[in-house]
């Protein structure tokens, strides 16, 4: 059964950084491409950031600047490292996997900027 568990939510204020992870049992990890989706109250689920398995990322140009995708194939995790946060970076943050499409989610980790 495929797990993706995210870790490094938490409060901090704006100005701040924090580094989330995620842990997948997934295995051949290495073929996936990863993703970071985000959730805001009242809010569709948007794409934060993606890392492909060639190591290609791509950012939301809200963030483009601000937060750093990568990926660790020997640990089988991939991190998102958020500095200067801001309070609309407030939301639920999901990590997925997929091959062409993203086919496994995480159950989210809350990360909550405030102003």
């Amino acid at each position: 059964q495929v797990q993706l568990v995210e870790s490094g939510g938490g409060l901090v204020q704006a100005g701040g950084s924090l580094r989330l992870s995620c842990a997948a049992s997934l295995s051949g990890f290495s073929i996936y491409d990863m993703g970071w989706f985000r959730q805001a109250p009242g809010k569709q689920r948007e794409l934060v950031a993606v890392i492909l398995r060639s190591g290609s990322t791509n950012y939301a140009d809200s963030v483009k600047g601000r937060f750093t995708i990568s990926r660790d194939n020997a640990k089988n995790t991939v991190y998102l490292q958020m500095n200067s946060l801001k309070p609309d970076d407030t939301a639920v943050y999901y990590c997925t996997a997929g091959r062409a499409i993203f086919t496994y989610w995480g159950q989210g980790t809350q990360v909550t900027v405030s102003s």
